[in-house]
């Protein structure tokens, strides 16, 4: 008899991952070039609008740790507006259910993702905010969303933020299910602002949906 659980109890860690879906890092050096090669260029009134955003969070930051909604209001939702992931061919949804069943072990595992971007039937990003949650644990619960996508064709996208910093990752299904990680990107480095590289990474997948979609 199938057992139900909630993803985010039952997925703590990567070996988890490895032991259910034998999902593992890839060896290709070249996997996921979308977050540091051919990033498109930010427009004057983009980087204004970044420093705006920036300047907003840390202005909300200083008074303490902040809330997954407030990341959500100040960060997030700006920043897939301004990179056009709300506008056509895309939407938003927020905290829609998934389930993996995994006849092997009579498991069913549910959870919610915070937002995920689609295109018809196809996930573009899964973005996931954990204000009081270490990466160590987001990145597992998230690739687990990310096994949930319905088309196994083309590579889905995420994104895990805990408001002060932001790492993207990229999964195929096809075959053998492998990812991949960028560099973690940090709001409070000063004189420094990386929601610009953030934007950029952003833009980048886009760029590369609408060429899978024309094809």
């Amino acid at each position: 008899m199938l057992q139900t659980k909630p993803i985010s109890k039952t997925i703590t860690s990567l070996y988890d991952l490895q032991e259910r879906f034998n999902l593992n890092p890839t060896e290709k050096e070249q996997f996921f070039p979308e977050w540091n090669q051919d990033l498109p260029k930010l427009t004057e009134t983009e980087t204004a609008t970044l420093e705006q955003i920036k300047n907003r969070f840390m202005r909300h930051r200083q008074r303490g740790s902040l809330a997954e909604g407030t990341i959500n209001h100040l960060v997030i939702s700006p920043l897939l507006t301004l990179a056009g992931l709300y506008d056509e061919p895309f939407f938003i949804t927020t905290e829609p259910e998934v389930e993996l069943i995994l006849e092997d072990r009579e498991e069913v595992l549910r959870g919610r993702i915070d937002t995920l971007i689609i295109h018809k039937q196809l996930w573009v990003l899964v973005v996931e905010s954990k204000s009081t949650i270490a990466f160590s644990v987001a990145l597992p619960q998230a690739l687990t969303y990310m096994m949930a996508n319905p088309n196994q064709e083309n590579p889905v996208y995420g994104l895990i933020t805990n408001g002060d910093e932001f790492q993207f990752i990229k999964l195929t299904t096809q075959d053998t299910p492998q990812y991949d990680l960028s560099n973690i990107f940090s709001l409070l480095l000063p004189n420094r602002n990386q929601l610009y590289e953030i934007m950029g990474v952003l833009k980048r997948i886009r760029q590369v949906m609408l060429q899978n979609l024309a094809e």
